[in-house]
């Protein structure tokens, strides 16, 4: 019995944004989904677009495990997690071991080939920072659907998370928030309208 699938599974039991009011909780899945959507997309614009040397289905696949820790050790918030350089890197430790405790529950002959999917290792420097962003722009999408629903308390949340993304710009990301990224306030009928 291998336990790899059903401890993934478990993602849609961990809540996010634990030290804020949520007008509708958000779950570990649920970002790992818009995270890996938002990869996706990012990687092939990347690629398709401004020609950088990436692989969209390497982003794709970092996307998906990229918070594969949290399933042992729930979602640190982000004021405890980034407070200094000791907790970050105590955290880091954690989430390392996590890792491979999750991986040690695959087949043997898996281990090899999911282990740099699950710890980035296999990707380079843009597409790490694709993944990052994503990451970021998930974040984001949550502060924009709360702020939707009325909830002013993601306000500071959405600009910290927007001043985030624009400190590390590359292309596709600026790309993303000029396109991509207004769709996002729109109601159902708004998103399918034909546009010009």
């Amino acid at each position: 019995m291998y336990a790899f699938g059903a401890l993934l599974a478990r993602m849609s039991y961990i809540g996010r944004w634990g030290l804020m009011r949520n007008a509708r909780l958000e779950t570990l899945s649920e970002h790992v989904t818009t995270t890996t959507v938002t990869a996706n997309l990012l990687g092939h614009i990347a690629k398709e677009l401004f020609a950088a040397e990436v692989d969209p289905a390497k982003i794709t696949c970092f996307a998906l495990y990229h918070d594969v820790g949290e399933i042992l050790n729930g979602d640190l918030p982000t004021p405890v997690k980034y407070r200094n350089s000791e907790i970050r890197r105590a955290y880091k430790k954690l989430e390392t071991e996590s890792e491979e405790r999750i991986l040690a529950t695959l087949p043997q002959e898996l281990r090899a080939a999911l282990s740099p999917q699950v710890s980035g290792n296999g990707l380079n420097e843009r597409e790490k920072q694709i993944v990052k962003a994503a990451d970021r722009f998930s974040a984001l999408i949550k502060c924009i659907e709360e702020e939707q629903s009325g909830n002013t308390e993601f306000v500071s949340a959405k600009e910290s998370t927007l001043n985030k993304i624009r400190s590390e710009p590359l292309p596709e990301t600026e790309y993303f928030l000029r396109h991509f990224i207004p769709a996002y306030s729109l109601t159902l009928d708004e998103l399918l309208t034909p546009q010009d």
